[in-house]
């Protein structure tokens, strides 16, 4: 990718973990890195209680980042149940753009699963009410995750991204008949994920957003590194291969799709 390009491209990481040890006294350097590889944007994720403080300041320094707040299904038995009224209070931060990352993971999890479909439909209640975007982790979970989503929406309807979309096709379906989002990681660069990139390419191009999922994941050509924002424009060229796309016009749709899920990502002014 020639400096030319890169510098023509823009783009948001939807998802990633900035307050990590990994980053840790490294936010300005990692941040300026995302900027000069066109990362307009950021979101990073706080998954426990705990840890929203941090990942509040860290949005509040940089006006570029944003946070989300949400306790993560491998996380839930820790603690009791957060409450609605804890989510929603967190979630009118104006920074704070998202609810999750929530969900389903039976694959180290599975002996809370009860608790961790309990805490899900709390997430979703939160997310209908404040009217943010609710942001799922799903893993061994496709069957229970795609009924769970289904009968809330039904009981009243809410926006949703699939964050790291590695599941199979029925879910797939499921989320984008709801009018879901799939976002796109470092997975769907890799070599052995031809039935991933399948899947990607039958959904709408306005359903599809990029994320590092950093420090994680990294895509090729970075595989096995930690992973960073600025990564994320790797992870949109192989989108714009999926799609067909040169990656200018990949990189904007998703642009516009971010804008339009994210809505108070979108539409936030520093008041600063």
């Amino acid at each position: 990718m020639t400096d030319q390009l890169r510098t023509q491209v823009q783009i948001t990481d939807s998802h990633c973990h900035l307050d990590f040890p990994d980053f840790d006294g490294e936010h300005d350097a990692i941040i300026a890195r995302a900027h000069a590889a066109g990362v307009t944007r950021m979101v990073t994720i706080c998954t426990r209680l705990h840890k929203e403080p941090a990942v509040r300041a860290i949005a509040e320094a940089h006006e570029s980042v944003f946070y989300t707040f949400g306790i993560h299904p491998m996380s839930v038995a820790e603690n009791p149940l957060i409450t609605l009224e804890e989510l929603t209070a967190i979630a009118a931060h104006p920074k704070c753009v998202g609810i999750g990352e929530t969900g389903l993971d039976y694959h180290y999890t599975a002996d809370s699963a009860a608790q961790q479909q309990d805490s899900l439909r709390i997430h979703i209640a939160a997310a209908r009410q404040t009217g943010l975007p609710l942001i799922i982790h799903a893993r061994a979970a496709d069957d229970d995750m795609a009924r769970i989503l289904t009968e809330e929406y039904r009981s009243g309807p809410y926006s949703c991204v699939m964050h790291c979309f590695s599941s199979g096709a029925e879910l797939a379906r499921a989320a984008l008949d709801l009018g879901f989002y799939l976002s796109m990681s470092g997975i769907a660069t890799f070599p052995k994920s031809q039935e991933l990139r399948d899947i990607f390419a039958k959904a709408p191009l306005n359903r599809i957003l990029v994320e590092t999922d950093s420090p994680y994941l990294a895509p090729k050509p970075f595989r096995g590194k930690r992973n960073e924002p600025a990564y994320s424009i790797h992870t949109a060229a192989t989108g714009a291969e999926v799609f067909g796309l040169p990656l200018k016009d990949f990189a904007a749709a998703t642009q516009a799709n971010f804008d339009r899920l994210f809505t108070k990502a979108a539409q936030y002014k520093a008041t600063a």
